[in-house]
């Protein structure tokens, strides 16, 4: 990738609501032509979207978690994502290398949120669950060094 579409991909990271003629500005472009590259940025995939950052406590979610799974039974189908996807308090689901399959971040609106949510997720998954609860978030969704 090109200098040029990195710090557009860079400023965008920092600010995805800067208009087409502050991003032209900062990256000493035409606004047709950052108007063109984010559209290419846009089309092969290397810019995924926009997104607005919304504060748990505000929306009455206070509790992030992350929630380990374990399989109960190792020969069983790694289909986990699909058993859960219909439970809207998991923010996302990696897979991971180690003792666990996947690694969920959850937002609940309490303690017995968070236990009704890790009764659901081993009766969906049938899996066993061990669940780290954040006391603080001094910084998360860091745009990549690009």
């Amino acid at each position: 990738m090109e200098a040029t579409d990195r710090a557009i991909l860079r400023e965008l990271a920092r600010d995805g609501r800067c208009s087409f003629t502050e991003l032209a500005e900062r990256v000493g472009l035409s606004v047709s032509a950052v108007h063109q590259r984010v559209r290419r940025l846009e089309q092969r995939g290397a810019l995924q979207g926009y997104v607005a950052k919304v504060d748990g406590e505000q929306i009455g979610l206070p509790l992030t978690a992350f929630i380990s799974l374990t399989p109960i039974d190792p020969a069983a189908p790694d289909d986990y994502p699909q058993r859960l996807e219909h439970l809207p308090q998991i923010e996302s689901c990696y897979s991971v290398a180690g003792d666990e399959s996947y690694i969920l971040q959850v937002r609940v609106a309490s303690p017995l949120g968070l236990e009704d949510l890790l009764r659901q997720i081993r009766e969906a998954a049938k899996v066993s669950t061990r669940t780290t609860v954040v006391l603080s978030t001094p910084f998360e969704n860091r745009p990549p060094e690009i």
